[in-house]
């Protein structure tokens, strides 16, 4: 995707829904609630605060320690690799700072880092699926709070769901795959 994109249908489609979301912009509680969503899960430090609690039980050290790492490779994968395929601008308004002061990425918006990370760390971090479903409100909102900070289109957040469920399920199943056959039953049952 190029700037060449701004026009035609994607656009209309990303214009319908940034206006929709103007609604609640400004309001202070909900700002603070976005802008603080957004900060917690750049760098992937909120998922990675999850997979660390998770590793400090002695159970599931093993699934957490590589629950980490396929998160720490989910980011580099999308954010140095498939980032730099597309070159599509963000919606950044650089000379109006944020009101609660984000970075501005220097990569290409397409596809959302945070989204892809938030659905990845949600079918990464359950171990069941009532757990991965359960975390799926929680990126939601992380991918949500992309569009409404402005450092995505809502078609950036889809790609990057999209990349984050997919990534995020292979991944399961490799680990699930090298895990012990005890853990495995376990897990089945759970």
């Amino acid at each position: 995707m190029s700037a060449s994109t701004a026009a035609g249908p994607l656009h209309t489609f990303d214009t319908a829904i940034d206006r929709r979301i103007d609604a609640l912009r400004g309001h202070r509680i909900v700002d603070v609630t976005f802008y603080t969503l957004t900060a917690l899960a750049d760098h992937s430090i909120l998922w990675m605060l999850i997979a660390g609690v998770q590793a400090l039980s002695a159970r599931s050290r093993r699934r957490a320690l590589l629950t980490i790492a396929a998160l720490g490779l989910e980011s580099v994968l999308v954010n140095g690799v498939v980032k730099s395929v597309f070159h599509r601008d963000r919606p950044i308004d650089r000379d109006h700072p944020h009101p609660l002061g984000l970075r501005y990425p220097r990569t290409s918006s397409f596809p959302s880092g945070h989204a892809s990370a938030a659905f990845a760390a949600a079918m990464l971090l359950g171990r069941t699926p009532a757990q991965r479903r359960s975390l799926l409100p929680l990126a939601g909102a992380v991918a949500l709070s992309r569009i409404y900070v402005r450092i995505h289109h809502t078609s950036d957040v889809l790609g990057g769901i999209a990349v984050g469920l997919a990534y995020g399920t292979f991944a399961r199943r490799l680990i699930e795959h090298l895990e012990p056959g005890d853990a495995r039953r376990g897990r089945r049952r759970g």
